[in-house]
């Protein structure tokens, strides 16, 4: 494969140019809907395509980010979306939501998309997910280490997109709730807050939620010997400054030039850089904010010898040139781009020279002189007859003439899609109707949680894989329990959780709950039931025709839904909400937690308390990764008749107690409101 491109964050019409001029390959911008940066200032149908036209004249292609969940009600403004990006040519989308996913690929078979980080992407099974679904490339999460991404990148059968500069997200992308639950403003919509980046006060540091900006700028050359397709530097809020300053440094790392990380650095920084999760090392050092140095350090010198990089335009299309002077007859200049597209103009009649006639040498100071243009000369012919003389000011018309025409061939270049929406599927009504009253399913965090009652009261009860095997003889209720898979399994634990489903799936599991994309094939070759949980993040009807599709029984939906937008989602396969329990906010693999020496003597739970004192549950999943857990919980015991339509309803519990685990679910029977405080989470505040 060739050199991999860079790709840099286009917020703005400023930020692109910088982008272009500083020498990326590849830019990504959103449009004014349906973007993971909905606070950019984005770009309107107009400006997209002249956004695609500026960059396609000059050989970079443009990728439109559509990586946001959507619901039913917004099907009309993704179908406008869809035609905006063909009708601007551009090279490929982005999506997250299965739903995008699937109304992309029917209505515009030829349009190449491309798996956005916020599809959880991972490990190898989850890119091998989305490739079958019709991506060609796959963005990996930002937790990859250097194994990880070389062992998807070498099997996944798509190009792989690395994240090489810029700011870390402490949770898994799209597996992050907490600006929308604390806040209202989601992540997976393009409206994240980044509360995060508040004061979150553990036992080891101020900030337990804020990490570094990342930096693998150093570690390029080793990134394009794994075979990364892309270099993504994130940023698409960040000023044109940056964008120049970041792709600079990317061209000069794979250039072999030296870089100038202190001025990197000044330029954007929250305490420094790091590179742990692509050394594999998370650790304490990760963790950083931005600090007045920081700010400080981007004085406006600095950043005004930033602008001076993309201030003039930078020659990157190459130009073989082929000129001819025969006496009598009119000059003729004629261009060749890398296209194979070709230009010829006419000029004056040669004159007999004088003094000096014109030769090659002459010819070759007025030819190059491309400077204002995104050309260059690259090989030039000249067949001059003896004699003859063209003036300079003439050679230079020719030029500028020459290349105006080679403007409008490339720009009118643009790519052609087929749209056919009468091909777009229609989810249809599964057959049968909803019971009157939601079933019950439980979920246990720990096996000693678990009460012999619960078998009868519940429909389904849902454990961790590990803990399931604790449970005494679950398997006289097989179609009672189910073993849970986690939404992060990262490609090193896969051996393991696959060895232990076997293992109980030979003692007579016929039933397992799914959190991540990548876990349905494997899980579905063992012959299991599978069951979606809300971090699928299901959000509209089409999303849940595809899961089922793939092979879902039934499923969560996304907790980020109100009432009366997840009662209205066709039923394609059974369906149900988490009615109860302490919502994870986030999924780390950096736990905030965490001392310097390590996990030490921790118990397996922390607490983080907030700048306005509330106080949340950190919950370690398997001492390597850790969830954030909501300050209270969800509870909707006293509204299950609001539930009514839905096939389930799931009691998701983490660290209560076996006791607290049988009052909640008898609160549940009784129809009477938990004790203590409690929340109605996005249910039943306005859309989101």
């Amino acid at each position: 494969m060739g050199r991999p491109e860079i790709l840099a964050p286009a917020g703005s019409r400023e930020a692109l140019t910088a982008a272009v001029r500083c020498g990326a390959n590849a830019v990504y911008l959103g449009g004014k809907s349906l973007s993971a940066r909905q606070n950019a200032r984005n770009f309107d149908p107009d400006e997209l395509k002249e956004a695609v036209d500026y960059c396609h004249l000059r050989d970079v292609k443009v990728y439109l980010t559509l990586n946001t969940l959507v619901t039913d009600s917004q099907q009309p403004l993704l179908k406008q979306a869809a035609q905006e990006a063909l009708a601007a040519g551009v090279d490929a989308v982005l999506v997250q939501d299965l739903g995008v996913l699937r109304f992309l690929r029917d209505c515009c078979p030829d349009l190449p998309l491309h798996a956005s980080t916020q599809m959880v992407v991972h490990n190898l099974p989850s890119a091998k997910a989305a490739v079958d679904l019709g991506c060609s490339r796959v963005v990996l999460a930002r937790e990859c280490s250097r194994e990880e991404i070389k062992n998807i990148t070498d099997h996944c059968g798509a190009e792989t997109e690395v994240f090489v500069h810029g700011a870390l997200c402490m949770s898994l992308s799209g597996q992050c709730y907490l600006s929308s639950m604390i806040g209202r403003r989601s992540g997976n919509r393009g409206l994240c807050a980044q509360p995060c980046r508040l004061p979150f006060a553990g036992s080891q540091r101020e900030y337990s939620l804020s990490l570094k900006d990342m930096s693998l700028v150093e570690q390029l050359p080793d990134l394009a010997g794994l075979g990364v397709a892309s270099f993504k530097i994130e940023g698409r809020m960040k000023r044109p400054e940056y964008v120049a300053a970041a792709v600079t440094a990317c061209r000069n790392a794979l250039e072999g030039r030296p870089v100038d990380f202190d001025k990197l650095m000044a330029v954007f920084s929250r305490s420094g850089f790091t590179q742990n999760y692509y050394l594999g090392k998370p650790s304490v050092d990760m963790f950083g904010i931005r600090q007045k140095e920081d700010v400080t350090a981007a004085t406006n010198k600095l950043l005004s010898g930033f602008e001076g990089l993309y201030r003039n335009e930078m020659p990157l299309v190459p130009v073989d040139m082929t000129l001819k002077l025969a006496e009598g007859q009119p000059a003729m200049l004629q261009l060749t781009d890398d296209r194979g597209n070709k230009a010829a103009r006419e000029g004056e009649v040669p004159q007999t020279a004088i003094n000096r006639p014109t030769d090659e040498a002459l010819a070759r100071r007025s030819l190059e002189k491309t400077g204002g243009t995104p050309y260059y000369l690259r090989n030039l012919n000249c067949s001059i007859d003896e004699g003859l003389m063209m003036p300079v000011s003439a050679l230079n018309g020719l030029r500028s003439a020459a290349l105006e025409k080679l403007n409008a061939l490339r720009s009118s270049q643009r790519n052609e899609y087929t749209f056919l929406p009468e091909e777009c599927f229609v989810p249809e009504q599964k057959a049968g109707s909803a019971p009157v009253e939601p079933a019950l399913r439980i979920r246990l965090q720990k096996a000693d949680r678990f009460s012999p009652e619960m078998v009868k009261q519940a429909q389904m009860i849902i454990l961790p894989w590990q803990e399931l095997a604790k449970v005494e003889r679950w398997e006289r209720y097989p179609e009672k329990f189910a073993a849970e898979v986690p939404n992060m399994l990262f490609d090193g634990q896969w051996p393991k959780m696959m060895e232990g489903m076997n293992a109980l799936k030979e003692k007579g599991l016929r039933h397992a709950a799914v959190a991540n994309l990548g876990a349905i094939q494997p899980l579905k070759q063992l012959g299991l039931t599978l069951h979606g949980t809300f971090n699928l993040n299901l959000t509209n009807s089409t999303a849940v025709a595809e899961y089922a599709r793939l092979g879902l029984a039934d499923s969560e939906l996304s907790i980020e839904l109100a009432m009366h937008q997840a009662k209205t989602v066709v039923r394609g396969m059974p369906l149900g909400l988490v009615a109860y329990g302490y919502l994870p906010l986030m999924y780390t693999r950096s736990c905030p937690i965490r001392g310097a020496k390590g996990c030490g003597s921790c118990t397996g739970r922390g607490v983080l308390t907030d700048r306005m004192g509330n106080r949340f549950t950190v919950d370690c999943v398997d001492r390597r990764h850790s969830r954030l857990l909501n300050m209270v919980p969800l509870s909707l015991s006293d509204r299950m008749a609001d539930l009514r339509g839905l096939d389930f309803a799931t009691l998701y519990f983490t660290h209560e107690t076996a006791e607290e685990c049988l009052q909640v679910l008898q609160a549940f029977r009784s129809g009477q409101g938990t004790s203590g405080k409690r929340t109605g989470g996005l249910y039943y505040r306005e859309e989101l």
